[in-house]
């Protein structure tokens, strides 16, 4: 009471309208929390009947895959087993089809060699013996040449993860939509391909080899790859395309619809691929959905990845709308053979070569519209503003000189910007200022504590320039005070803001980027709540609360899905902020930088459509007070929290090399440690002591001071091990090395080099990869020479250029074999070739498992062996 005692009336008023608002907002996050985490969603029971989806049912099938297995890793047995269970399942299905029902289920061994870029490098693949599993679904009036829908999922994990979201539960999905096809006693018009490929981990090897080497890849008129990047959540269309007419299909068939358009715009942004790219991109043209897990990515490619952590309601959702959307795809006249899609007209046909504009409104309906109405669409906000100056003028012709209005509007469409972009700097500045008295990450493990940190700073910005302009304007003369009432009106500050949306909207267009469209309900939202505000005041008056309430309630739907849009977005950003990398030499600033920077532009786009109106009454000092105070005890609370837990993990990678020098001969051996986030391994010894005795580094140990170890120790990892933090390197014995292995790998000549007629030298060569049982990657880095190779159709690679050191070619090998790969280089000259070799091995010996469990229980430690070792030819 003694604080509102102190308070002026305009003052008291302004924090009343404050809370309000806050509670509003409150309320609008607590629905998107709902809605992003499925909780509308109820998920179906064991016995639910045979022709629906099953949560439950799909469920048991991840905890076959992520708790039964040994490990669905390349080089594993579980990989295998894996495999059976699947083709088991298939079988059983097939089983009870109908007499309607043609059900074929193979199995295929899948080999190859080609190119790609991945992460910003260009390296060559060689593979051979993964397991793909395929089942297809037609009626028996159908032939094979038809035109079919494609569902594809992969059922290997990543190293030192169980992986029920990544991708047991992808896999889960479609064997319960096998099932459901067939005990559904549904008869698709076009065949159904369920694909179950084995190597997507690997860099999507799998769907490279079904599109380079299977009879049906023609036959391919639309697929649906399923992903995941997290445990569940919004299961969000990430990629579509080519054209439009996939997201035009799914929007009018989904029943839970969870579609951005401009999740294509940014999906480049975040290191990583998916299967989608074969299909649609590099090996095919074939029209798709690339769908998403996105939430819980927390546990994504870590131990943590385990049932128990799979939303409850996801599978439910997801479930639900792929057997709708593969029906409407099966029914579709527009699903086309690869041969008749290339002889379409594609002026007649402009869905299947555009793209569109579309977002789903809460998962309740989604909105579409083609890029020729969004051209006509997305502009028109744009060309009503311009307007706005002209009909203001011609409103009341001897009022407002036409000139004065221009201005204003101008002048208020550099105040809204100036607000939006200390909006964003303020968090930003309070973020590295934060960073001087605390770790990093300090939020992690606490999303909220980043909302809470954030918003307040966020907000102050945005008020900012109303209250800076509020003093300037107190300070004029009384001949200047009927100007500055035409150009700092509310009137003009909203036409102002209006027209930063509007102009944001056009560009997004003019850039080809299919993201207008919130900035485009932004607008439509504010023309009604202006309406609204002005039928208020002529009501209850322009100085009455009851006016800017009137104007905040006509935007609810807009700024309701304002919130939930933001939400998702940093939500998802907070939780992959544990694997992004940290380039130096700001890597310590990045995660929190970024969090604070997209959270600010959140509050920017959540909460600056509401500021023209209403600012009048929160623009006040001592609310800009109360912003910075809490501001400022939230950064204090936060300080106090630990960054990480078994619910948000830290990542740290620990690897096991052991250097030979051929044969089994060992030249060194050490441990080498990573992380992928801002913390480096100073905090993980601090917190953890026991490891850092154990590799006499002692709870003192400094970065400065270490050995670090260096980017080529990383070679079984590349091109991900440049995302890493390499933080040392540790010294240790390898008498347990040669008791496990009988045999290094080796490389040597496979028989003596010749010459070929242009001159060039021809080194063949054999790699064998001795006792290890498995092995994950091996990875060759090649210096010399080199100008063609038995790989990727004798095509090299863009070569890598190392600072100060020559160009080198990188390749990858993998399959499960006892045989050796035989290969062969040429160079161009009488030059060595060099050939580093590194093989990745997920085995470790006693005292490498010993210093795994050393690490503590908020930690996710990625462990293996990586054998290296150099050659000259």
């Amino acid at each position: 009471m003694t604080f509102w005692r102190r308070l002026s009336s305009g003052d008291a008023t302004g924090f009343k309208f404050l809370f309000s608002v806050a509670f509003l907002y409150a309320l609008m996050s607590a629905i998107a929390y709902f809605v992003l985490h499925m909780e509308h969603v109820p998920p179906l029971p064991l016995d639910a009947p045979l022709d629906q989806f099953s949560e439950a049912r799909a469920v048991q099938h991840i905890r076959v895959l992520a708790e039964e297995n040994s490990g669905r890793q390349e080089g594993r047995p579980g990989l295998r087993e894996a495999a059976t269970y699947i083709k088991t399942q298939l079988e059983m299905v097939k089983e009870r089809a109908g007499p309607n029902l043609r059900v074929e289920v193979e199995e295929t061994q899948v080999d190859g060699s080609f190119s790609m870029m991945f992460l910003g490098h260009s390296i060559s693949l060689g593979y051979r013996n993964h397991t793909n599993i395929l089942m297809r679904i037609s009626s028996m009036h159908s032939h094979d040449t038809d035109a079919s829908v494609l569902m594809n999922a992969h059922y290997d994990s990543p190293v030192n993860s169980p992986g029920a979201g990544d991708c047991g539960s992808c896999v889960a999905s479609l064997l319960e939509i096998a099932r459901l096809v067939v005990d559904s006693g549904w008869a698709p018009p076009r065949p159904v391909i369920f694909l179950f490929n084995g190597a997507e981990e690997l860099f999507m090897l799998g769907s490279h080899g079904f599109m380079t080497q299977h009879k049906l890849k023609d036959t391919v008129g639309a697929f649906i790859n399923l992903e995941a990047s997290g445990t569940g959540g919004i299961d969000l269309v990430c990629q579509s395309g080519p054209g439009s007419w996939p997201s035009n299909v799914y929007s009018q068939a989904a029943v839970y619809p969870m579609a951005q358009s401009s999740a294509q715009d940014i999906f480049d942004v975040f290191p990583g691929d998916t299967d989608y790219r074969m299909f649609a991109e590099d090996y095919g043209d074939i029209p798709g959905l690339d769908i998403i897990f996105l939430l819980g990515g927390y546990y994504y490619h870590t131990s943590f990845d385990t049932i128990d952590r799979i939303i409850p309601g996801s599978m439910q959702a997801r479930g639900e709308n792929l057997i709708s959307v593969l029906k409407a795809f099966t029914s579709s006249s527009k699903l086309k053979v690869a041969s008749e899609r290339k002889s379409l007209d594609v002026d007649a046909d402009s869905e299947m070569v555009e793209r569109a504009v579309f977002f789903d409104y809460l998962t309740r309906f989604m909105v579409y519209h083609p890029k020729r109405v969004a051209m006509v669409l997305h502009n028109i906000p744009s060309a009503l503003f311009l307007f706005a100056p002209f009909f203001l003028y011609m409103r009341e012709p001897g009022r407002h000189p036409f000139l004065s209005v221009f201005c204003a509007f101008l002048k208020g469409i550099i105040h809204h910007t100036a607000g939006i972009l200390l909006g964003v700097i303020f968090p930003v500045l309070f973020s590295v200022i934060r960073l001087f008295f605390a770790n990093p990450m300090s939020w992690f493990a606490h999303s909220y504590l980043a909302f809470l940190m954030f918003i307040p700073c966020s907000f102050f910005g945005l008020l900012l320039p109303r209250t800076i302009s509020d003093g300037a304007s107190d300070c004029q003369s009384f001949s200047s005070k009927k100007i500055m009432k035409v150009e700092m009106s509310d009137e003009a500050r909203f036409w102002g803001a209006f027209a930063l949306y509007a102009f944001v909207t056009s560009a997004y267009f003019f850039a080809g980027l299919g993201g207008g469209f919130l900035t485009f309900v932004i607008c439509v939202s504010m023309l009604l709540g202006w309406i609204a505000f002005c039928l208020s005041v002529k009501s209850y008056g322009y100085d009455s609360l009851k006016s800017p309430m009137f104007y905040v309630i006509a935007l609810v739907p807009c700024l309701l899905y304002s919130v939930y849009f933001g939400g998702f977005l940093a939500l998802f950003l907070i939780e992959k902020t544990g694997m992004i990398g940290v380039p130096p030499p700001f890597g310590f600033y990045l995660a929190d930088v970024a969090v604070a920077a997209v959270i600010g532009l959140v509050t920017g786009f959540c909460v600056g459509p509401i500021i023209p109106i209403c600012d009048r009454w929160l623009a006040k000092a001592s609310i800009l007070k109360f912003l910075l105070h809490f501001t400022v005890a939230m950064f204090a609370v936060s300080s106090q929290f630990f960054p990480y837990s078994k619910d948000a993990p830290k990542r740290v990678v620990l690897q096991h090399t052991v250097f030979s020098a051929g044969g089994n001969e060992i030249t060194d051996s050490t441990y080498d440690l990573a992380v992928v986030d801002s913390n480096s391994m100073e905090f993980v010894f601090k917190h953890a002591p026991e490891v850092a005795e154990k590799l006499h580094a002692g709870p003192s140990f400094s970065l400065s001071n270490a050995e670090v170890s260096p980017q080529a120790a990383w070679l079984a990892l590349f091109p991900v091990s440049c995302v890493l933090t390499k933080n040392g390197r540790f010294p240790t014995k390898a008498n347990r090395i040669l008791e496990r292995y009988s045999q290094f790998p080796h490389l040597k000549t496979h028989k003596p080099p010749t010459t070929l007629e242009d001159g060039t030298r021809r080194v063949h060569l054999e790699l064998s990869l001795g006792s290890l049982e498995e092995i994950w990657v091996t990875v060759l880095n090649i210096t010399g020479p080199l100008s063609r190779w038995s790989f990727a159709d004798g095509k090299l690679p863009a070569p890598e250029l190392p600072e100060g050191g020559p160009p080198s070619y990188i390749l990858r090998l993998s399959g499960n074999s006892s045989e050796k790969w035989i290969f062969w280089l040429e160079a161009n000259s009488e030059a060595e070739v060099r050939v580093d070799l590194a093989v990745l091995d997920q085995r470790l010996d006693e005292e490498s498992r010993h210093l795994k469990s050393l690490f503590p229980a908020w930690s996710d430690v990625i462990a293996y062996t990586s054998f290296l070792s150099t050659y000259f030819f």
